[in-house]
């Protein structure tokens, strides 16, 4: 026997999608706000980028939680895509050094960063699939678009 979720479950899905996806980049961020403060801020061109990242990581939490309707879809790839690019920054500073600074793995919080980072990836991942299959991109006007409408 097979369900078919309804409206409101899938609804449920959506924000569910968004609230991990956006709690994944602000916990992200807090993390590298608290290692800027206990001492990163300190080490050239480091210091810097995990300040940016702190700021950067708000501003798309704010978007995965608030943009609307397709828009969530957008908010959510470029959230993964910017958490991708964080935990690959922190795998390039443990295994060969990146900017003069070569990092561990047994440096303060960077397993419970890499985990926020990969969980948070792949929700952000799955808002835009599920963005992108619910809410359609074409142009208004066009013969594809009033084609659907008129279903």
């Amino acid at each position: 026997m097979t369900t078919t979720a309804t409206r409101p479950q899938m609804a449920g899905v959506g924000i569910g999608l968004r609230l991990g996806a956006g709690a994944a980049l602000g916990a992200s961020a807090a993390i590298h706000i608290h290692l800027w403060d206990t001492g990163y801020r300190h080490i050239p061109t480091i210091g810097p980028l995990f300040l940016l990242q702190s700021v950067t990581g708000v501003v798309l939490a704010l978007a995965v939680f608030s943009a609307p309707g397709a828009w969530s879809g957008l908010a959510g790839l470029a959230g993964a895509g910017f958490l991708i690019s964080t935990a690959a920054g922190m795998v390039l500073s443990a295994e060969v050094g990146l900017f003069g600074f070569k990092d561990s793995y047994s440096a303060p919080w960077t397993k419970a960063s890499l985990a926020v980072e990969v969980i948070g990836a792949v929700l952000g991942l799955a808002l835009a699939a599920r963005s992108l299959r619910t809410h359609s991109f074409r142009p208004a006007g066009t013969d594809a678009g009033a084609k659907e409408e008129a279903k």
